[in-house]
């Protein structure tokens, strides 16, 4: 006979916190949002840390190299869609660990012979103001000059005027020689007042640049996430099918931390991938693994070799899993019960696999409910979208601008490595859909707005840190009134009066 559980399974929006005792420490200034995004033994540093308990979800319509360098900003881990070919994921990757690496490898190169125009379009393509200008016309040739936005006047020249014409040649630049430091590099800038500083080989060839604006970024973005080497960090996913090819491609551009994307994690697929994983890089390569929606799932995974683990089935806005297939959890009770159980882990071997609440984020309290709950960190495919670092395009309808987004089930993404089961190389049927959400504007305002609410909340129920929030939460359960009650009601919003009165 089946097994039945005893209790229904209940969403966020089931869900408050009681209010605790609020010291006059607990204000949000004084809240640390760090986070463990891997595995970990009793006693030990975690050797991967997060400064804000949010990373975005494994989709084409969320996470590009613009996601991965705008989170990256704010403190948290952006992961490169995998449903794409291996070389154009691994090359995002690496764009985004060279993006702020304190000495950058240039990629906008020129030419002496190339013209204004090429220069314009360069610009335009790849949103760069400042370009070398090589022998060759590559990143590493021999430096002849550069161009600069201050070297040219696109009004008072003409388009096919040479580089030559107008660049700031080699004689006239300040540069410094390879081997310099990253503070020396950063004294030279202030010291000559520069925005770029070339870094050049003994034999006049260019090695990389040091830009002024990592130094502002870096001071403008105190929570931001770095490697030992002063890159941002970024993750990707990747699959069950093409793990052997995918894998090493993704560790050499640089990926920090590695997900298995799948719909279930319960499985042979991944306990195998884990395992090659494992025998070629040991604990050198960070991969977490999921989903799974209770303890039984967390502890396979957790034995298999996940660094971390990765919860919900079907609660994510755009899926539609349990709709076709009838299988899932409500996401709050899929948290309680795998926190328990990872706990009872963490007791039994002395490891500490964290887990990652995945889906059913619809307000921003619920972050801080699955925070409360047992969850690490949660993933967020919808709330990510909307911004303009995510890679879909912004659309104008019926007078409010949309942005795109479909899920990875989806007959537009067609993923159908994400619901492998084994059998033939296609999409059976659908488990996502194809949508709109409203454009919200930059990452980093959302995020700020985003963050503070945690922040107060933790505040309210008198925790400055995660584990204390884990430690200190009293949760309720709501009625269906109760739920009504808690928003605006029984009164004529003013927006909605000034509507009526239009009308």
């Amino acid at each position: 006979m089946a097994y039945f559980f005893s209790e229904p399974s209940h969403t966020f929006s089931e869900y408050l916190l009681v209010p605790g005792y609020s010291s006059s420490d607990c204000i949000p200034a004084n809240v640390s949002l760090k986070t463990p995004v891997v595995k970990f033994r009793k006693g030990e540093d975690c050797p991967l840390t997060m400064n804000v308990p949010m990373v975005s979800a494994v989709m084409q319509a969320v996470s590009g190299e613009q996601m991965g360098i705008g989170l990256a900003k704010e403190g948290g881990i952006a992961f490169i869609f995998v449903s794409q070919p291996v070389e154009e994921q691994a090359e995002m990757v690496r764009r985004v660990k060279n993006y702020k690496a304190g000495f950058v490898t240039s990629d906008s190169n020129l030419r002496v012979e190339d013209t204004l125009a090429d220069v314009l379009a360069l610009k335009e393509r790849s949103g760069h103001s400042t370009m070398a200008v090589t022998d060759d016309g590559t990143g590493t040739g021999r430096l002849l000059g550069l161009v600069a936005s201050r070297d040219y006047r696109v009004s008072r020249m003409d388009p096919s005027t040479p580089v030559k014409d107008f660049m700031t040649p080699f004689d006239k630049l300040i540069c410094a020689p390879e081997g310099v430091t990253l503070k020396e590099a950063n004294d030279i800038l202030w010291d000559r007042k520069l925005n770029a500083l070339p870094v050049v080989s003994k034999d006049g060839r260019l090695v990389s640049f040091v830009f002024r604006k990592d130094y502002d970024s870096h001071k403008g973005n105190p929570l931001e996430l770095l490697d030992s080497q002063k890159r941002y960090v970024v993750g990707a996913g990747i699959n069950t099918r093409d793990y052997e090819e995918r894998v090493p491609a993704l560790v050499d551009a640089g990926v920090d931390v590695l997900v298995i994307d799948s719909s279930e994690g319960y499985s042979e697929w991944q306990a195998r991938t884990l395992r090659w994983i494992r025998e070629r890089y040991g604990d050198a390569v960070k991969v977490g693994a999921g989903n799974v929606v209770d303890g039984e799932g967390f502890r396979f995974l957790a034995d298999a070799g996940a660094d971390f683990v990765k919860i919900g089935i079907g609660g994510g806005s755009i899926c539609i899993t349990r709709e076709t297939k009838g299988i899932g959890r409500g996401q709050a009770t899929a948290v309680i019960d795998v926190a328990a159980e990872r706990d009872r882990y963490f007791e039994e071997t002395g490891v500490y696999v964290p887990i990652c609440a995945d889906g059913g984020i619809v307000q921003d309290y619920h972050i801080t409910l699955a925070l409360a709950m047992g969850a690490d960190f949660c993933m967020l495919g919808r709330y990510f979208s909307r911004f303009d670092e995510s890679p879909t395009s912004k659309i104008l309808i019926g007078g409010s601008y949309m942005k795109e987004y479909w899920g990875e089930g989806s007959a537009r993404a067609r993923n159908w490595q994400r619901y492998d089961l084994g059998g033939a190389a296609k999409l059976s049927f659908e488990e996502g859909v194809d949508s709109y959400v409203p454009y919200a504007g930059a990452l980093s305002d959302g995020m700020s707005t985003t963050l503070a609410k945690i922040r107060s909340t933790m505040c309210n129920c008198g925790a400055l840190t995660i584990p204390e929030l884990r430690e200190k939460a009293k949760l309720t359960l709501v009625s269906s009134v109760s739920i009504v009650e808690g928003g605006a009601h029984d009164v004529l919003l003013k927006d909605s009066a000034g509507a009526v009165g239009r009308n």
